[in-house]
């Protein structure tokens, strides 16, 4: 029972597609009332799920979701939805690099603070999983804003970590290999570029979404209440190369 999320309300961003969709399934699996959120329908997500609804919302606004955990009793958030942009450093825009910081670091701080304070005022426990990336520890190529969002979701994490952890709030992170998304679709098609990676993965294989969907489910339920500011890479062992 130690990894049930049984009368559990989960909050899953980006849950339309990729490792959204996988998280907001295996929650559900695990016992669950999924809320998936997102900007495009996730009617296909909700279909799969037992108990679950969608939320509309549209994290290019950083505030969308400042209502939200007010209005109904939320235990878990989990913070995946991120779009990424891709430039040389040199040729990069200032609307490339804000509409990536909103999405990917600034909504994911004041979806954190909304979760907390209605946390913090019923004086329930909660678990915050971010998705970070590999991009959290290295710095890519041609992604200057997302390297940097990922970076900013680490430090995050660890900062809530210090102030939340000791009032019943778990804030950790997942950090996602290369794993097969419409975000890495362009990465996979370049023939060099995906032969390089590939030759860098212990595993041997880019990784799918239900390879995070797992350690999603594990870091939300009680087998964690121990584990505060993680940031946990599942990376078929590319940091370890």
């Amino acid at each position: 029972m130690s990894f049930s999320l049984s009368g559990k309300t989960a909050l899953v961003t980006g849950a339309n597609t990729g490792i959204g969709q996988a998280i907001a399934i295996a929650m559900g699996e695990a016992g669950a009332t999924v809320i998936c959120a997102g900007r495009s329908s996730c009617a296909d997500t909700v279909g799969m799920i037992e108990n679950a609804r969608e939320l509309r919302l549209d994290f290019a606004d950083p505030m969308v979701a400042k209502d939200t955990f007010a209005a109904e009793p939320i235990d878990i958030l989990v913070n995946n939805a991120g779009i990424i942009r891709r430039n040389d450093s040199v040729d990069f825009t200032e609307a490339d690099w804000d509409d990536v910081m909103d999405v990917n670091l600034k909504a994911v701080f004041f979806n954190c603070q909304a979760f907390a304070k209605a946390i913090l005022a019923r004086s329930g426990t909660g678990k915050i999983v971010n998705i970070a990336s590999l991009l959290s520890f290295q710095g890519g190529i041609r992604v200057p804003s997302y390297t940097a969002s990922k970076h900013g979701v680490a430090g995050l994490t660890k900062i809530l970590t210090n102030e939340w952890a000791a009032k019943g709030i778990n804030v950790n992170a997942i950090a996602p290999g290369y794993i097969e998304t419409n975000n890495t679709e362009a990465l996979r098609a370049d023939p060099d570029r995906n032969k390089a990676i590939l030759e860098r993965i212990p595993a041997g294989r880019w990784g799918e979404a239900k390879d995070i969907a797992g350690t999603a489910v594990f870091l939300s339920s009680p087998a964690a209440d121990y584990i505060h500011g993680a940031v946990l890479n599942v990376d078929g062992g590319w940091l370890a190369r």
